[in-house]
Formats: C-alpha cells, structure tokens, sequence
C-alpha cells in the first residue's frame, strides 16, 4: 500500500509536482534544482502562465498559509487575486490580525477599527 500524495511548489518555475509526504526529505524542483515547499493535499495549481494567481499564491506561501484538507474536505477559504489579498492585508494591518489568519478569512468587515 503506497503513501498517500501530496503537492510540493516551485514559485520560479510556476510549477506543482505531486508526491509522496516525507518530513525527512528535502524535495528539489527538476527544472531549477530550488527546493520545493511543501502546499499541502487539499491544493489545485494555477495555469502556469496565470502570472497574477501565481503572484497571490507566492503571498499567501510566504505568510504561511497552506492548503490541507480540513475535516469536512478542503482547505477552506484562500483568496485567489491580489486584489482579495490587499483588501485583507489592509484589514490585518488596521486591526492588528496577523497576516496569516487576515489572508483565509472569507470576507473583510466593512467597518474596519481605525488606528
């Protein structure tokens, strides 16, 4: 019975590569030899050329926001143009959320504290 897969990311090369879940084991992109990081199961890759998601995933990534399967199926909500990612960084830096937590959330109050 083999392990269950997993998707590993290569920002500079805007690919996604399935494989199986090792914590030991560094993986290296093929194309560029740049380790890979490491999405989570519950991820679906953007069309290669689709610059801007590819923009917005590498944001969300550096935040530390990743996508494994919760318990009742996806990952939850991500945002998926950097439009949606501004108004949430815009929103963690008046409320003083942090980044992360700002970037899953399915929508922004409108009636952000002022500070």
């Amino acid at each position: 019975m083999s392990h269950a897969k997993t998707s590993y990311v290569c920002l500079p090369c805007r690919a996604s590569y399935k494989q199986p879940y090792g914590r030991d084991r560094e993986r290296i992109c093929p194309r560029c030899t740049q380790p890979l990081i490491h999405v989570g199961s519950a991820f679906a890759a953007p069309r290669r050329r689709d610059t801007a998601a590819w923009r917005t995933l590498s944001v969300l990534l550096h935040a530390g926001v990743r996508f494994h399967k919760s318990c009742c199926g996806g990952p939850g909500y991500r945002p998926r143009t950097l439009r949606e990612v501004r108004e949430r960084m815009t929103y963690a830096r008046r409320s003083g959320e942090p980044f992360a937590r700002s970037l899953i959330r399915s929508d922004v109050p409108f009636s952000m504290p002022r500070g």
